[in-house]
């Protein structure tokens, strides 16, 4: 097994200490940052993300994944040169005004910036005016919300119709357990079910 395919392994593991001492044995023999982040890190992530779209990883597992990746990936990245990383495109994401829950939007966010994305995480209960500026600030390729509430879903609506009379020209994703797909189709935007299908259907959208 080569020194990627073990940081893979405790990428998928979640073993943060394994990950950690591979990213630095790697170092010390020399390894390019950007392939330890791609052959090792980001591969990991890849088996996280298809086990958890098949339901063989769950929540608290993929959390688990997520830290020990973000460990290594803390020591790497001061070692990367400007632009050595091609981004897919940035993403602004939020859960809507009124709505505090924020897991399944973390994961969604893990998931794309594991996937390239920049992500600018709005945390909860966002208010539209936030949705917009910093959708303008960071001329964002794909605004995405999440809500949790029936009550809160509604917003949604609100905040697409406030980005587009900003002359905001991005993408928009919706997600949470009151979202359908045809909620999704009234108001202009496209739905995910979880956090894997929304990384690769952002990668569509930004493609």
């Amino acid at each position: 097994m080569s020194n990627y395919a073990i940081l893979s392994e405790h990428v998928v593991n979640g073993n943060e200490a394994g990950v950690v001492s591979e990213v630095n044995a790697a170092l010390a023999n020399n390894a390019s940052p950007l392939e330890i982040i791609n052959s090792g890190l980001l591969a990991g992530m890849d088996v996280v993300s298809e086990q958890f779209a098949n339901g063989d990883m769950f929540v608290p597992e993929v959390l688990m994944s997520a830290k020990a990746m973000y460990a290594g990936m803390d020591i790497v990245k001061p070692l990367l040169g400007e632009g050595d990383i091609a981004s897919q495109g940035t993403v602004v994401i939020g859960t809507v005004k009124g709505d505090l829950h924020d897991i399944g939007k973390n994961l969604v966010v893990m998931m794309m910036e594991s996937s390239g994305f920049k992500v600018i995480n709005l945390g909860t209960d966002t208010k539209k005016e936030d949705f917009v500026k910093a959708a303008k600030e960071h001329n964002a390729d794909i605004v995405a919300m999440s809500a949790m509430l029936t009550t809160t879903m509604a917003y949604m609506d609100e905040i697409i119709k406030a980005c587009q009379e900003a002359g905001i020209s991005a993408k928009y994703m919706i997600g949470g357990a009151p979202v359908t797909p045809a909620y999704a189709e009234k108001i202009g935007a496209v739905y995910t079910a979880d956090a894997a299908a929304a990384a690769d259907r952002a990668k569509i959208l930004a493609g």
